[in-house]
């Protein structure tokens, strides 16, 4: 029995817990929280982390615009409808799931219609640079910002926009997890903020820039092979390639734990994680099986299309 399943793309009623981190901009004079929600397809999960936009000093900020009793009921008639779209559409992938082999340990991580790419600039780290004419500056005076921190600040993600905004996730290297906290993103915002009015003062980058500094996410993603030795002890949502028929490559995923690695060969070895959606194929309120325990997979380093860690939070 195959214990290895190609990439499905059929719906799936799995939920995904929300991934929680931080995120800050600095404002000259008010902030604003906000919260909204990483080249690789990511499945997409709802992030969560708070933004405060940076304004310049003589700017105000806007009144919240507070919902009609007729627009909230609305929008909970809306909600529950979908809730109960939701519940119908898991009754029915129940059905079709209870015929499924116990060894389907792949199928369970989607893709959505929004693709996340690996050095997006964004959620998956790197740097994408809009063209401008200041974007290389200020990319440059980010990096000041990250070296006067004592280098345990550092540019996880850097990206600018075409309507002047920039938006950075710095890492704490200090921290095992990598997770900066909430004083270490208001410092490096202050910093980065306060280099910004200087430079706009001196004209090497434009007026009224946006600035907007965050954390990397719980779910981030890991660096192969660099961060590997760093976050093994971490379940991680692995998503790989293998040859399928000639000339063709199949692709497949699955919440795993790193065994081993060996950078003279540029593999790895991963087993299951024992996490809850791994357990539940062992059957409910069941821990892994044997057969789950004792299973491997060898994948080359280049054969890796994603590699982030995953939290059952």
């Amino acid at each position: 029995m195959d214990l290895i399943k190609p990439w499905n793309l059929r719906v799936s009623a799995i939920s995904f817990s929300p991934i929680r981190g931080s995120c800050y901009c600095p404002s000259r004079k008010t902030s604003e929280l906000l919260f909204p929600f990483w080249p690789h397809l990511l499945p997409r999960v709802s992030y969560k982390y708070s933004i405060v936009h940076a304004k310049k000093r003589s700017s105000q900020s806007q009144p919240l615009v507070k919902p009609t009793t007729a627009e909230q009921i609305s929008s909970c008639q809306r909600q529950d409808d979908l809730l109960m779209d939701d519940f119908e559409d898991e009754a029915l992938m129940d059905d079709v799931d209870d015929d499924d082999d116990d060894s389907d340990w792949e199928n369970e991580y989607l893709a959505d219609d929004a693709e996340v790419h690996v050095g997006d600039g964004g959620e998956g780290g790197g740097i994408s640079l809009a063209g401008t004419w200041w974007d290389k500056e200020a990319l440059s005076i980010a990096g000041e910002v990250s070296v006067s921190c004592d280098g345990d600040l550092k540019i996880y993600a850097f990206k600018t926009l075409v309507n002047s905004t920039i938006q950075v996730r710095i890492e704490k290297l200090s921290n095992k997890s990598g997770s900066p906290s909430m004083t270490d993103i208001e410092a490096f915002s202050s910093i980065y903020r306060a280099k910004l009015d200087e430079a706009e003062t001196a004209g090497s980058v434009p007026d009224n820039l946006s600035l907007e500094v965050s954390s990397p996410g719980v779910e981030r993603v890991v660096r192969i092979p660099e961060e590997l030795d760093r976050f093994k002890e971490r379940p991680m949502y692995v998503k790989y390639v293998t040859e399928g028929v000639p000339g063709s490559a199949v692709e497949s995923d699955g919440i795993f734990r790193l065994v081993s690695f060996d950078l003279e060969t540029n593999c790895c070895s991963w087993g299951l994680a024992d996490v809850k959606i791994n357990r539940e194929k062992a059957g409910k309120g069941r821990p892994l099986s044997k057969k789950q325990r004792e299973w491997r997979l060898n994948t080359p380093f280049g054969s890796l299309c994603l590699v982030r860690l995953y939290s059952e939070i």
